[in-house]
């Protein structure tokens, strides 16, 4: 009888985070140009409520990547003055991007296409509202061009930090055997904790949003990129 050679687990999970199947990516700040669109959509929303902006501002940069129903809780504690809030956020970034004012980042989109050539399953995610994520998706012609979109409400209401949309991508996709073989790339912080929440293999922050490399290896990136046109290069 042959003897069978145990398996190193250690070497297992390094060859499990090499098969990246399914890629989760951001939105705003990673695959599309923000251009302090949120900014502005934040500070239209503020007037709307009676508030100056400038002393929330420092808060909305930081929570970049939260569902923004969640910021607005934050903001103004109240359940109803949150819900208005967000219902003006909404209408000030919809008239943003019907003004023309949303675009992709360079490559964002030859950089999809790449990973669905390499065979990988594409998620899109976003702390947005659905209306406004579809908005966008309509604005620069991608409603077909990720396998899959998620806003918070599609995975149970709970935006990033927490790992649902992750995860819900995951489970409605199931092309991954395990969550150490899902990539999740973004911006921001919380992106990065939602990646690390989930067991995602590979976690990677880019240059081109909200946070610098500092704050998004201190939450949890394991890889740094300049922008996301490097990403089918690195799981190549």
């Amino acid at each position: 009888m042959n003897p069978v050679t145990p398996t190193n687990p250690m070497t297992s999970m390094a060859s499990m985070t090499h098969d990246i199947r399914l890629v989760v990516l951001d939105m705003a700040g990673t695959t599309v140009a923000d251009g302090g669109l949120v900014e502005e959509a934040f500070a239209a929303a503020a007037r709307h409520m009676g508030a100056e902006p400038d002393s929330m501002l420092d808060y909305v940069r930081a929570t970049m990547g939260e569902s923004k129903i969640s910021v607005f809780r934050h903001l103004f504690g109240e359940e109803g003055k949150a819900q208005d809030a967000n219902k003006a956020f909404e209408a000030a970034y919809a008239d943003l991007v019907d003004g023309g004012r949303v675009a992709s980042l360079p490559g964002a989109r030859e950089t999809i296409e790449s990973l669905k050539s390499q065979g990988r399953t594409v998620v899109l995610t976003t702390g947005f509202a659905r209306t406004t994520q579809d908005a966008i998706l309509a604005a620069l012609g991608w409603q077909d061009l990720a396998h899959l979109t998620l806003c918070p409400a599609d995975a149970g209401g709970r935006g990033r930090p927490y790992p649902d949309m992750v995860l819900t991508a995951f489970l409605r996709t199931a092309v991954a055997d395990d969550v150490r073989q899902i990539a999740v790339v973004g911006d921001t912080s919380y992106d990065m904790l939602s990646g690390v929440r989930a067991g995602a293999g590979l976690v990677a922050g880019v240059l081109t949003g909200a946070h610098d490399a500092d704050a998004l290896r201190a939450a949890g990136a394991n890889q740094v990129l300049d922008g996301v046109g490097q990403l089918p290069g690195v799981l190549a």
